[in-house]
């Protein structure tokens, strides 16, 4: 079954890879230290939810062979909501990732800190990080070389990797059995863990997976009778994107230290415990999460940017590879130069939490146009659950506008 399925794998491990970077690194670790094994019910939700709302993307890209922002342009007749769509979905997609992608590049680095120690060149007078250069050098050469199948070999490497990496390391805590089917199966929620489930949900359900998976499938598939191998792609590595959120907040509930903040604190905890192995494989899977990641949010961007505006979305076209670029090197300069931009970043987080209710609602919508899936639309059961999503996408928003204006909503 493990064979059929890397012989038919898709885009699944690239979504997978998407949506486990080094902000569900930390969001995982501080649920662990926090919480212990309590929150993993709130993991396996979100997992649920990701697959439901992948496989419509999915489906949508294979029957009408086409990303999901192109079918936005076409199927929104209304000028204004138009405009809106496509000025909210660019702002929150291609500024979104450029301002996030430092973040990126960033935890790529502190898991190659972790593991060989901090290096830096001068550059005209700038003391550049290396490993930051390095990544952004890496991720440049994968994403203009526009060969779908070399990028999809390289980020299922990086994935296998990473996967390995905090599965051994959860394994070597030698955790309660009983602790995690009980965490897993049992929900339970506090005032005090509440915007943990919240920051567990949000960021795994992302709305720019959804643009990048409908966008990717044509690239792999062509014909209808591939969709049964799209689902399958889309469940299994979803899944096990979520078992490697799983291991990690197992990982971290082993040391149950207030004063972990990220993954180099969470290796420093372990390493008492369960010796240098700890650090190395914590830093090898936070450095394949950092490049991971810091090599499908460009790609999103660039088909999100070339869908909304009508442009050639071909990877090797000039349009194409100037958005990536662009979204590439802003993450490498704040990155490597140390540059937070809150003001950038809080208006990243309010655009992504309006964005992902109106992407989640316009999806749902459109899986049930017979004049673009036919037979493919939705059926009752499905357009049940992808509701329940919805409500679900809409009290994230809520709660991520309400952390970012301090509203008192919820």
């Amino acid at each position: 079954m493990i064979k059929k399925w890397f012989k038919n794998m898709g885009p699944g491990p690239l979504v997978a890879a998407a949506f486990i970077g080094p902000g569900t690194v930390t969001v995982c670790t501080l649920a662990g230290v926090g919480f212990g094994y309590a929150l993993l019910w709130a993991m396996l939700l979100s997992i649920i939810a990701t697959i439901g709302l992948q496989e419509m993307a999915a489906r949508l890209g294979i029957i009408s062979q086409k990303g999901l922002s192109e079918i936005i342009r076409e199927e929104l007749r209304n000028p204004v909501m138009k405009v809106f769509a496509i000025i909210l979905i660019l702002s929150a997609i291609v500024i979104g990732n450029a301002a996030y992608e430092a973040g990126n590049i960033s935890g790529g680095v502190l898991g190659l800190e972790t593991i060989l120690g901090n290096e830096s060149i001068d550059v005209f007078g700038f003391s550049l990080n290396l490993w930051s250069v390095l990544i952004g050098g890496f991720a440049f050469i994968l994403l203009y070389l526009g060969n779908y199948k070399v990028l999809e070999k390289v980020l299922v490497f990086l994935v296998i990797l990473m996967s390995l990496a905090f599965l051994i390391t959860a394994i070597m805590t030698k955790p309660s059995i009983s602790g995690i089917i009980n965490g897993t199966f049992i929900p339970r929620l506090s005032q005090d863990s509440l915007l943990t489930v919240i920051a567990l949900i949000g960021t795994t359900v992302v709305p720019y997976n959804l643009f990048l998976h409908a966008s990717l499938v044509k690239e792999k598939w062509h014909k209808r009778t591939d969709l049964m191998y799209a689902r399958k792609d889309t469940i299994i590595s979803v899944a096990l994107g979520g078992l490697v959120s799983m291991c990690i907040i197992i990982s971290a509930t082993s040391i149950g230290n207030a004063d972990v903040n990220n993954v180099a604190d969470l290796a420093k905890g372990l390493e008492p415990l369960f010796g240098s192995f700890a650090k190395y494989f914590l830093g090898l899977g936070m450095c394949a999460a950092g490049i991971t990641s810091a090599i499908t949010a460009p790609l999103a961007a660039a088909y999100v940017a070339t869908g909304c505006l009508g442009w050639d979305t071909n990877m090797k076209s000039i349009r194409f590879r100037f958005v990536w670029s662009f979204v590439l090197v802003i993450g490498v300069l704040f990155s490597t130069l140390g540059i937070k931009s809150i003001e950038i970043i809080k208006f990243a987080q309010i655009t992504n939490g309006i964005l992902l209710p109106v992407i989640a609602g316009f999806l749902i919508w459109v899986m049930n146009k017979s004049s673009i899936l036919g037979s493919y639309k939705n059926n009752i059961k499905q357009n049940v659950f992808g509701g329940t999503i919805l409500l679900l996408s809409i009290l994230l928003s809520l709660a991520t506008l309400n952390k970012v204006f301090d509203l008192n909503i919820l």
